[in-house]
């Protein structure tokens, strides 16, 4: 007899149950809306150019200079403007059909590492704030980090030994969809290490820019800032 109400999907884990046994369903999302973080995001209406979004509200941050901040607010910018420029190259390129060349060619490879910089950051900035809350206890992510990690303070352990890796790049809390738990992954270079189809949940840069001038080659202590100042909720809100 045919099923018109289609097949069940299972999703099975490295603990499932043995052969002969029903195995573990997919883990249910929750029905209510997900948390917000204040003031929603918003993002770039269709266009072909990006727009530097302004993080000022950010001075004054504890742990971090304005002068630090400021200066990353420059770099960012930097990246926004060095993007549109690439854009506006390839379109020119485009334009006088020369696109099989090494000059459109290299253009390619360099947009994805400014692009990737541009997205970092405002993700890197977004999931921080001045007046921080701690992580609600039963919050979807502190939820989500006591099962894959089996408790907060592993997953945080998990990262900080990430961000204290030797080195310069980021460190991102991933959303995988395929096995649908987290994953703490260290970036390099902008473009070099990121899984795909994941969703970023928690940011940090571990760039020297992001720290020495405050820190110098202390990155423990900037570590410790950041997790001072983390946006809980905007974190969460990143989840699917």
């Amino acid at each position: 007899m045919n099923n018109k109400k289609g097949k069940r999907r299972f999703i099975i884990s490295e603990h499932s149950a043995p052969i002969g046994n029903l195995p573990a369903p997919a883990r249910r999302r929750p029905a209510e809306p997900p948390e917000k973080p204040e003031g929603d995001v918003v993002r770039e209406s269709h266009t072909d150019r990006f727009a530097a979004r302004d993080f000022t509200g950010l001075l004054g941050l504890p742990g971090f200079s304005d002068a630090m901040m400021n200066n990353h607010f420059e770099l960012y910018q930097g990246y926004v403007k060095n993007a549109n420029a690439l854009l506006g190259d390839l379109e020119q390129l485009r334009k006088e059909r020369r696109l099989e060349g090494a000059p459109a060619a290299e253009i390619r490879r360099r947009f994805g590492w400014e692009y990737d910089s541009i997205r970092l950051h405002e993700f890197y900035f977004e999931n921080l704030a001045k007046t921080p809350k701690p992580l609600d206890p039963v919050s979807r992510l502190s939820t989500r980090m006591k099962e894959d990690f089996g408790s907060f303070e592993n997953w945080k352990a998990d990262f900080v030994a990430a961000a204290s890796m030797r080195g310069f790049g980021w460190v991102v809390t991933y959303h995988d969809p395929m096995r649908n738990r987290l994953f703490n992954a260290w970036i390099n270079e902008h473009d070099t290490g990121h899984l795909v189809a994941c969703t970023p949940v928690v940011v940090l840069d571990a760039f020297e820019h992001a720290y020495m001038l405050d820190y110098g080659i202390k990155k423990g202590g900037y570590i410790d800032a950041c997790f001072m100042n983390f946006h809980w909720d905007a974190c969460t809100a990143r989840l699917p």
